[in-house]
């Protein structure tokens, strides 16, 4: 190709980029565009449109196979055991001794709204036997509570009860603490005697779960001692005339209960109950606290502080008290 020809076909394409350059920086008026702007034509062809249609179908479900349950229940089981022993040439002195201790708690509770039942016992047994005296007691109790009631409010129940309470074995008082047989001691209790059976109706209130109180404005209490030889060493013979084995009283009772944890391995359960009788004079008024603090070391060790505390001038003119500290062994079911 020649040079002229050359020249001439870069002076065209040098013309066509100014001209295109030109074309690009030029302004265009877009609403004008959008008002001239060309509609897509529409489609001719007609549409059918079906109906949306909703049909139940029945999937089966397998229930779960669970059970609604309204009852709870505990049971504890505790034993514990404490022993010493010297030598004869023991100079600081002491006296051997063994002694043993077991408690046995079982709780049932119903609760299905209006309806509440709850049944307590408590069974408690203790001896001791020390060196050169024979076997003595060191706790023995028999407890039995039933309660049934139902919602009046959100705490307020109306319930009825029924309680017994008695010891296991004979009771004794040793007045020559030197004794060595069982005979040196004086009978002043037995199974039955004495022996309480208390019916109460009323009201009680249920703030919490850990806490509740019954005042029982209609109850009855009646007093057994069926060993009539008793009175010989118990002037009072427990409230009951001399030579008779019962005895009954109406009475206003109330008794109030917590059982709770104070915080994570530490427990408390306490009962108290005031009873004044309607026939007598408020002298005759009875008090009595039970009261168990418990401390878990571990599932199975604990250790057990427990104390009774009573008023009752059918025993004594003078209050009665009694306390135990013990390290044993506690389970609980479940």
């Amino acid at each position: 190709m020649s040079k002229i020809g050359l020249g001439l076909i870069l002076l065209l394409f040098s013309f066509s980029s100014a001209l295109a350059q030109n074309t690009d920086t030029l302004k265009v008026d877009t609403n004008l565009l959008n008002k001239y702007r060309l509609e897509p034509r529409r489609n001719a062809l007609p549409l059918r449109v079906r109906p949306l249609q909703i049909s139940e179908e029945q999937i089966p479900v397998q229930l779960l196979d669970y059970k609604v349950s309204y009852w709870r229940k505990t049971v504890v089981f505790g034993l514990n055991f404490n022993q010493s022993a010297f030598t004869n040439n023991w100079t600081a002195g002491g006296v051997s001794s063994l002694a043993l201790g077991s408690n046995f708690d079982f709780k049932a509770e119903y609760n299905k709204s209006p309806l509440d039942y709850t049944s307590e016992l408590n069974l408690q047994y203790g001896v001791a036997k020390n060196k050169g005296q024979s076997s003595r007691k060191t706790n023995d109790r028999i407890f039995l509570d039933n309660k049934i009631a139902t919602q009046l409010s959100k705490h307020w129940y109306l319930f009825g009860s029924l309680s017994f309470e008695s010891q296991f074995a004979p009771g004794y008082t040793y007045p020559n603490s030197s004794g060595s047989a069982i005979n040196d001691g004086l009978l002043i209790s037995n199974f039955l005697s004495p022996g309480y059976l208390t019916e109460s109706l009323g009201f009680e209130y249920k703030p919490v779960k850990y806490f509740d109180l019954r005042l029982g404005t209609g109850t009855a209490k009646q007093t057994f001692v069926l060993d009539t030889t008793i009175h010989r060493n118990h002037a009072d013979n427990y409230g009951v005339q001399i030579g008779h084995t019962f005895n009954n009283k109406l009475a206003f009772q109330m008794v109030a209960a917590i059982d709770k944890d104070l915080m994570q391995n530490l427990h408390i359960n306490a009962r108290y109950a005031l009873f004044i009788p309607y026939q007598q004079a408020l002298a005759y008024t009875t008090h009595r606290l039970d009261a168990t603090l418990t401390a878990k070391v571990n599932r199975l060790v604990n250790v057990t502080m427990n104390g009774t505390f009573l008023y009752d001038k059918n025993t004594s003119n003078r209050p009665q008290a009694t306390e135990g500290l013990a390290l044993g062994v506690s389970y609980t079911f479940p």
